[in-house]
Protein backbone atom coordinates (compact mmCIF):
# COMPACT_ATOMS: atom_id res chain seq x y z
CA UNK A 1 0.00 0.00 0.00
CA UNK A 2 1.39 3.43 -0.93
CA UNK A 3 1.74 6.21 1.61
CA UNK A 4 -0.97 8.87 1.53
CA UNK A 5 1.30 11.52 3.07
CA UNK A 6 2.93 14.09 0.82
CA UNK A 7 6.70 14.44 1.19
CA UNK A 8 8.10 17.76 2.34
CA UNK A 9 11.17 17.02 0.23
CA UNK A 10 11.30 14.71 -2.81
CA UNK A 11 14.70 14.77 -4.40
CA UNK A 12 17.76 12.85 -5.58
CA UNK A 13 21.30 13.64 -4.58
CA UNK A 14 24.58 12.87 -6.31
CA UNK A 15 27.20 11.74 -3.81
CA UNK A 16 30.56 10.41 -4.96
CA UNK A 17 29.70 7.71 -7.54
CA UNK A 18 26.03 7.25 -6.61
CA UNK A 19 22.63 8.80 -7.28
CA UNK A 20 20.40 8.48 -4.20
CA UNK A 21 16.66 9.31 -4.26
CA UNK A 22 15.30 10.35 -0.88
CA UNK A 23 12.09 11.61 0.70
CA UNK A 24 11.41 13.66 3.82
CA UNK A 25 7.97 13.53 5.46
CA UNK A 26 6.55 15.41 8.44
CA UNK A 27 7.88 18.36 10.39
CA UNK A 28 8.26 16.95 13.91
CA UNK A 29 11.10 18.05 16.16
CA UNK A 30 12.63 14.58 16.32
CA UNK A 31 13.89 12.84 13.17
CA UNK A 32 13.57 9.17 12.24
CA UNK A 33 15.97 7.90 9.57
CA UNK A 34 15.21 4.48 8.02
CA UNK A 35 17.80 2.17 6.46
CA UNK A 36 16.58 -0.61 4.17
CA UNK A 37 17.64 -4.23 4.13
CA UNK A 38 19.42 -5.65 1.08
CA UNK A 39 17.45 -5.32 -2.16
CA UNK A 40 14.58 -3.50 -0.42
CA UNK A 41 13.47 -0.04 -1.45
CA UNK A 42 12.30 2.87 0.68
CA UNK A 43 8.73 1.74 -0.05
CA UNK A 44 9.16 -0.82 2.74
CA UNK A 45 8.80 2.02 5.24
CA UNK A 46 5.56 3.57 3.90
CA UNK A 47 3.53 2.14 6.80
CA UNK A 48 5.83 4.06 9.18
CA UNK A 49 5.26 7.25 7.20
CA UNK A 50 1.49 6.82 7.52
CA UNK A 51 1.76 6.11 11.23
CA UNK A 52 4.41 8.54 12.45
CA UNK A 53 4.78 11.49 10.05
CA UNK A 54 2.39 13.66 12.09
CA UNK A 55 4.72 13.55 15.09
CA UNK A 56 8.17 13.01 13.58
CA UNK A 57 10.33 14.12 10.69
CA UNK A 58 10.85 10.95 8.63
CA UNK A 59 13.67 10.35 6.15
CA UNK A 60 13.66 7.37 3.75
CA UNK A 61 15.94 6.68 0.77
CA UNK A 62 17.14 4.11 -1.75
CA UNK A 63 20.76 3.04 -1.44
CA UNK A 64 22.71 2.18 -4.61
CA UNK A 65 21.28 -0.94 -6.31
CA UNK A 66 18.03 -0.52 -4.33
CA UNK A 67 14.84 0.85 -5.86
CA UNK A 68 15.93 3.78 -8.03
CA UNK A 69 19.31 4.20 -6.33
CA UNK A 70 22.10 3.94 -8.91
CA UNK A 71 25.81 3.34 -9.22
CA UNK A 72 26.94 5.93 -11.77
CA UNK A 73 30.44 4.57 -12.30
CA UNK A 74 32.87 2.09 -10.87
CA UNK A 75 32.32 -1.29 -9.24
CA UNK A 76 28.82 -2.56 -8.48
CA UNK A 77 30.18 -3.67 -5.10
CA UNK A 78 29.53 -1.00 -2.48
CA UNK A 79 31.79 -1.06 0.56
CA UNK A 80 30.42 -0.60 4.06
CA UNK A 81 32.30 2.69 4.27
CA UNK A 82 30.53 3.88 1.11
CA UNK A 83 27.14 2.78 2.48
CA UNK A 84 27.74 4.79 5.66
CA UNK A 85 28.78 7.72 3.46
CA UNK A 86 25.42 7.51 1.69
CA UNK A 87 23.62 7.77 5.04
CA UNK A 88 25.76 10.77 5.97
CA UNK A 89 24.94 12.49 2.67
CA UNK A 90 21.19 11.84 3.00
CA UNK A 91 21.08 13.13 6.59
CA UNK A 92 22.94 16.29 5.54
CA UNK A 93 20.70 16.80 2.50
CA UNK A 94 17.59 16.36 4.67
CA UNK A 95 18.81 19.18 6.90
CA UNK A 96 18.84 17.21 10.16
CA UNK A 97 20.78 19.19 12.76
CA UNK A 98 19.83 17.59 16.09
CA UNK A 99 19.89 14.06 17.41
CA UNK A 100 18.01 11.36 15.55
CA UNK A 101 16.69 7.83 15.79
CA UNK A 102 17.78 5.30 13.18
CA UNK A 103 15.47 2.40 12.37
CA UNK A 104 16.95 -0.40 10.29
CA UNK A 105 16.08 -3.80 8.85
CA UNK A 106 18.43 -6.77 8.46
CA UNK A 107 21.70 -5.68 6.75
CA UNK A 108 20.65 -2.06 7.27
CA UNK A 109 21.49 -2.63 10.94
CA UNK A 110 25.17 -3.08 10.11
CA UNK A 111 25.12 0.29 8.36
CA UNK A 112 23.17 1.87 11.24
CA UNK A 113 25.60 0.51 13.84
CA UNK A 114 28.57 1.75 11.82
CA UNK A 115 27.04 5.22 11.53
CA UNK A 116 26.32 5.32 15.28
CA UNK A 117 29.92 4.36 16.10
CA UNK A 118 31.27 7.03 13.74
CA UNK A 119 28.81 9.75 14.89
CA UNK A 120 28.03 9.03 18.56
CA UNK A 121 26.72 12.55 19.24
CA UNK A 122 24.25 12.47 16.35
CA UNK A 123 22.34 9.30 17.27
CA UNK A 124 19.96 9.26 20.22
CA UNK A 125 18.52 5.79 19.62
CA UNK A 126 18.95 2.75 17.38
CA UNK A 127 16.07 0.38 16.60
CA UNK A 128 17.58 -2.52 14.67
CA UNK A 129 15.32 -5.29 13.42
CA UNK A 130 16.32 -8.78 12.24
CA UNK A 131 20.05 -8.39 12.83
CA UNK A 132 22.61 -10.92 14.03
CA UNK A 133 26.39 -11.20 14.31
CA UNK A 134 27.11 -13.99 11.82
CA UNK A 135 25.50 -15.82 8.90
CA UNK A 136 23.42 -18.76 10.12
CA UNK A 137 23.73 -22.18 8.46
CA UNK A 138 20.50 -21.53 6.59
CA UNK A 139 21.74 -18.15 5.36
CA UNK A 140 25.02 -19.69 4.19
CA UNK A 141 23.10 -22.42 2.36
CA UNK A 142 20.76 -19.91 0.71
CA UNK A 143 23.54 -17.52 -0.40
CA UNK A 144 25.68 -20.37 -1.72
CA UNK A 145 22.74 -21.84 -3.64
CA UNK A 146 21.82 -18.43 -5.04
CA UNK A 147 25.35 -17.85 -6.29
CA UNK A 148 25.13 -21.10 -8.25
CA UNK A 149 21.87 -20.24 -10.00
CA UNK A 150 21.70 -19.16 -13.61
CA UNK A 151 22.25 -15.37 -13.73
CA UNK A 152 18.94 -14.76 -15.50
CA UNK A 153 16.81 -17.09 -13.36
CA UNK A 154 15.21 -14.24 -11.43
CA UNK A 155 12.05 -16.14 -10.50
CA UNK A 156 14.04 -18.91 -8.86
CA UNK A 157 16.11 -16.39 -6.85
CA UNK A 158 12.92 -14.72 -5.61
CA UNK A 159 11.20 -18.02 -4.81
CA UNK A 160 14.29 -19.23 -2.94
CA UNK A 161 14.22 -16.14 -0.74
CA UNK A 162 10.52 -16.51 -0.05
CA UNK A 163 10.83 -20.22 0.78
CA UNK A 164 13.76 -19.67 3.14
CA UNK A 165 12.73 -16.62 5.13
CA UNK A 166 9.66 -14.95 3.63
CA UNK A 167 7.10 -17.71 4.09
CA UNK A 168 5.03 -15.59 6.51
CA UNK A 169 4.75 -12.59 4.21
CA UNK A 170 1.27 -11.69 2.92
CA UNK A 171 0.62 -12.95 -0.65
CA UNK A 172 0.73 -9.41 -2.04
CA UNK A 173 4.21 -8.88 -0.57
CA UNK A 174 5.44 -12.21 -1.97
CA UNK A 175 4.17 -11.17 -5.40
CA UNK A 176 5.93 -7.84 -5.03
CA UNK A 177 9.25 -9.60 -4.34
CA UNK A 178 8.85 -11.79 -7.44
CA UNK A 179 7.99 -8.73 -9.56
CA UNK A 180 10.94 -6.82 -8.14
CA UNK A 181 13.39 -9.53 -9.17
CA UNK A 182 11.79 -9.91 -12.61
CA UNK A 183 12.34 -6.20 -13.23
CA UNK A 184 15.86 -6.16 -11.82
CA UNK A 185 18.67 -5.46 -14.25
CA UNK A 186 21.37 -8.07 -14.76
CA UNK A 187 23.83 -5.71 -13.07
CA UNK A 188 21.62 -5.26 -10.01
CA UNK A 189 21.10 -9.01 -9.69
CA UNK A 190 24.84 -9.53 -9.95
CA UNK A 191 25.40 -6.92 -7.21
CA UNK A 192 22.83 -8.68 -5.01
CA UNK A 193 24.66 -12.00 -5.33
CA UNK A 194 28.05 -10.35 -4.80
CA UNK A 195 26.78 -8.75 -1.60
CA UNK A 196 25.70 -12.14 -0.26
CA UNK A 197 29.12 -13.62 -0.93
CA UNK A 198 30.77 -10.60 0.71
CA UNK A 199 28.63 -11.14 3.83
CA UNK A 200 29.92 -14.72 3.99
CA UNK A 201 33.51 -13.50 3.60
CA UNK A 202 33.14 -11.07 6.52
CA UNK A 203 32.07 -14.02 8.72
CA UNK A 204 31.63 -12.05 11.96
CA UNK A 205 29.98 -8.66 12.54
CA UNK A 206 32.96 -7.68 14.69
CA UNK A 207 35.10 -7.78 11.54
CA UNK A 208 32.97 -4.97 10.11
CA UNK A 209 32.05 -2.81 13.12
CA UNK A 210 32.87 -2.73 16.85
CA UNK A 211 29.37 -2.58 18.34
CA UNK A 212 30.80 -2.17 21.86
CA UNK A 213 31.49 1.45 20.86
CA UNK A 214 27.79 2.24 20.32
CA UNK A 215 26.88 4.82 22.96
CA UNK A 216 23.18 5.38 22.37
CA UNK A 217 20.17 3.43 23.57
CA UNK A 218 19.76 0.40 21.29
CA UNK A 219 16.73 -1.84 20.78
CA UNK A 220 17.10 -5.14 18.94
CA UNK A 221 13.89 -6.60 17.49
CA UNK A 222 13.81 -10.30 16.61
CA UNK A 223 10.92 -12.28 15.13
CA UNK A 224 10.55 -15.61 16.91
CA UNK A 225 9.86 -17.32 13.56
CA UNK A 226 12.92 -15.83 11.84
CA UNK A 227 14.58 -18.74 10.03
CA UNK A 228 17.90 -17.08 9.11
CA UNK A 229 18.75 -15.12 12.28
CA UNK A 230 19.23 -17.28 15.37
CA UNK A 231 17.73 -15.96 18.61
CA UNK A 232 20.85 -16.97 20.55
CA UNK A 233 22.95 -14.91 18.16
CA UNK A 234 20.74 -11.86 18.76
CA UNK A 235 21.06 -12.42 22.52
CA UNK A 236 24.83 -12.44 22.10
CA UNK A 237 24.69 -9.26 20.02
CA UNK A 238 22.67 -7.53 22.75
CA UNK A 239 25.32 -8.52 25.29
CA UNK A 240 27.98 -6.77 23.20
CA UNK A 241 26.17 -3.41 22.90
CA UNK A 242 26.08 -1.13 25.96
CA UNK A 243 22.63 0.27 26.83
CA UNK A 244 20.88 -2.34 24.68
CA UNK A 245 17.61 -4.20 25.01
CA UNK A 246 16.30 -7.16 23.03
CA UNK A 247 12.64 -7.76 22.21
CA UNK A 248 11.46 -11.07 20.75
CA UNK A 249 8.27 -10.58 18.74
CA UNK A 250 5.93 -13.56 18.71
CA UNK A 251 4.28 -15.01 15.59
CA UNK A 252 6.41 -13.08 13.12
CA UNK A 253 9.46 -13.88 10.99
CA UNK A 254 12.40 -12.05 9.44
CA UNK A 255 10.36 -9.31 7.76
CA UNK A 256 8.58 -8.20 10.96
CA UNK A 257 6.37 -5.18 10.08
CA UNK A 258 6.01 -6.31 6.45
CA UNK A 259 4.36 -9.46 7.78
CA UNK A 260 2.20 -7.71 10.39
CA UNK A 261 1.62 -3.96 10.25
CA UNK A 262 0.34 -3.94 13.85
CA UNK A 263 3.99 -4.44 14.83
CA UNK A 264 4.24 -0.65 14.54
CA UNK A 265 2.64 -0.57 18.01
CA UNK A 266 5.97 -1.93 19.32
CA UNK A 267 7.84 0.88 17.61
CA UNK A 268 5.44 3.45 19.05
CA UNK A 269 6.11 2.15 22.58
CA UNK A 270 9.86 2.30 22.00
CA UNK A 271 9.73 5.84 20.62
CA UNK A 272 7.59 7.02 23.52
CA UNK A 273 10.04 5.67 26.12
CA UNK A 274 12.87 7.88 27.41
CA UNK A 275 16.36 7.16 26.07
Amino acid sequence: MATSAMPVIKHSLKTHRFVIPYRVYGQGLHSLVFINGVQQSMAMWHSFVRRFSRDYRIVIFDSPNQGKGRVVHGSLHISLEEQVGVVEAVIDAAGIDGQLTICSASWGGVIAASYAVKHPKRVQRLIMASMGTRPSEKMVEMITKGAQMAPDDRDEVAETMIRNFGQDLPPAMKNKIVTQFRQMSREALQAFCQHGLWVLSVRELSNAVDVSKIQCKTILLHGEKDTIIDVHDVTFLASQIPHSEMKVIKNVGHFLHLEREDLLDVYEEILAAPC
